[in-house]
Parts: C-alpha cells; structure tokens; sequence
C-alpha cells in the first residue's frame, strides 16, 4: 500500500514501487503487467494515479503499451531503458564494437561460472537453430540464435554486465534479420557456435574469447558490406 501524499508524490511513489518490482524480477521483460483494477486494488490508489504512473514509466522506456495487448514491461531497469534509448541513436558499426567487448567478456566469464543448467539451455538453442535450418525457418533460427547469446551472457553471472548487454538484443535481432535477409538460400550452418559452446562446456575462456573475436569480425565484415549495398 501507497503512503497518501499530494497528487505528484502519490504518482512518482507508485511509478517507484513498479520500478522496484520489476527490478526485482516480479515481472520480466516481455512480460505483460497485472490488469489496470488489479494494479489499482494492489497499490491502493485511483485509475487516474495509476495510469499517471504508468505513463511516465512509458515515457522512461520500462515499460511499452501495445494496443490490444495491454502494457509489457521493456526494461528490467532504469539503466536498461537509458541505455535503450541511447542505442538507437548510435551507429551501427558502433553498437557492434560494444557488443563484442561485451560478448567477449561474458564468454570468458561463461567458461568460468556457467552451470549444468546453462549448458542445457545452450544446447536447447542450438538444437532449435539446427531446426529452424531444417524448416527453412528464418525468425526462428533468428529468435533461437540471439537466446544463445543472450544465454551465454547470463551465464557469466555478472549482474552489470547481463544489464549492459540486454538493451542491446532488440538492435541486434533487427539487424541479423537484415542481414540473413541477404543469404539465399538459408545458409546458416557457421551460426551455430558450436565452438563456442564447446569452450564454455570445458572452461576454456581463451577459446571462447578467441571464438568471439573471430565471429565477430565477420560479422563487422558483414555489416560494412551490407552498409555499402
């Protein structure tokens, strides 16, 4: 329950408590928040404070309303979402010497920290790709693809790094689909990082950072050429 306070303290305690919820993993990223009346009932407040809340956490890029779905939570934090906002703005060719100095890290850190429930994840997502070629599934192999990385970076363990990699997963989907949108036919084999995998599986951080450095490299390639086109 809300501490009563004037109407703008009122709005910003609310918008705080959301905050702190889905800081604390109460709601996760893609997930859609409680309905307005349950919301309202939980904090103890009326429509118009909340929706008042709720839009100024819009605003702050935590949270997105889609129409016909309701509100789903974008940001696991305020970081997240600075950081989000941030990235659209940056160049391309940027974003991805970033993504690699991050990657990198995690691989190594993956190597070190990751558990057997990491490495079954791991091998879900590459199982999936391996599928999606199968079926000539382009946005699945995409979706399965960006869980595998997404995964290796949680298997790091580093809290501050997952936070600093996540903001940058939308980006990179929209840029993979670009860019496989260019192979024809689906040719996607290499993609699979089953080297990778293998390093972090043995606790060999300097093959896995070795594998990174090199994936990423074609993938800059890859980038300036389709830049270029």
């Amino acid at each position: 329950m809300i501490r009563k306070t004037n109407r703008t303290q009122l709005v910003e305690q609310v918008a705080s408590q959301i905050e702190k919820l889905i800081e604390a993993g109460y709601w996760t990223v893609g997930e859609k928040i409680p309905p307005e009346m349950e919301l309202v009932d939980k904090f103890d407040v009326s429509r118009n404070t909340l929706r008042e809340a709720i839009r100024a956490l819009v605003h702050a890029g935590l949270l997105e309303t889609r129409q016909g779905s309701g509100t789903i939570v974008r940001s696991a934090n305020s970081l997240g979402a600075a950081l989000r906002r941030y990235i659209k703005k940056t160049a391309l060719l940027e974003t991805l010497d970033v993504r690699l100095a991050l990657e990198n890290q995690a691989a190594q850190l993956a190597a070190e920290h990751r558990s057997e429930t990491d490495l079954l994840t791991l091998e879900e997502c590459i199982k999936n790709c391996r599928k999606a070629v199968k079926n000539h599934n382009r946005e699945k192999f995409i979706a399965s693809d960006i869980r595998f990385h997404q995964t290796v970076v949680q298997s790091s363990k580093n809290q501050l790094l997952i936070d600093l990699y996540e903001p940058m997963v939308e980006i990179i989907y929209t840029f993979v689909e670009d860019l496989m949108a260019m192979d024809v036919p689906f040719k996607y084999e290499e993609e699979l990082h089953l080297e990778l995998f293998a390093a972090i599986q043995s606790h060999d951080k300097n093959a896995a950072a070795a594998y990174v450095d090199s994936y990423m490299e074609v993938l800059r390639k890859d980038v300036v050429e389709m830049m270029e086109d």
